[in-house]
């Protein structure tokens, strides 16, 4: 090496294999980083998608029947309120709270009605983007309802 003549072909060589070195560092580094997370938004998503179209019938099936929920933001919380039309006591259902940044935020609560309006406190809820689904049936009949909500 001590002879060697310094040219711009080596000179290429060793900028192509610093590149390389980079890259390889790059992609290394990131794969190993425990501070990355690469999980799926959900965990059964190709699940959830199989399911999609009853989803879109019980949405569609709502906005037909004027059987859509409200959702309104208030200071206590948010409010959502069903339809005047319908005799509370037979509601059932869930409500599923979805946090997209962060999955361990998730959580879903059972839907049990005194009367026409349900209160999800502030305190349930760390302020960012939340999409809520409520999904309900009523005399056989499944309906849902979608919002996305910023705090």
């Amino acid at each position: 090496m001590l002879g060697m003549k310094f040219n711009w072909g080596t000179g290429v060589f060793l900028a192509f294999v610093a590149f390389m070195s980079f890259i390889l560092y790059f992609v290394i580094s990131t794969l190993t980083d425990s501070d990355l997370n690469y999980d799926l938004v959900t965990d059964d998503y190709y699940k959830k998608e199989l399911g999609y179209q009853k989803e879109i019938n019980a949405l569609t099936r709502a906005k037909v029947l004027g059987m859509q929920v409200q959702f309104e933001e208030t200071t206590e919380g948010v409010v959502l309120t069903f339809p005047e039309k319908i005799d509370f006591t037979k509601v059932k259902g869930t409500m599923f709270l979805y946090r997209p940044s962060d999955k361990h935020l998730d959580f879903e609560i059972p839907i049990s009605l005194s009367d026409s309006h349900l209160l999800i406190p502030n305190n349930r809820l760390k302020d960012g983007r939340w999409d809520i689904n409520v999904e309900w049936t009523y005399n056989g009949e499944t309906f849902l309802s979608k919002k996305e909500i910023s705090l």
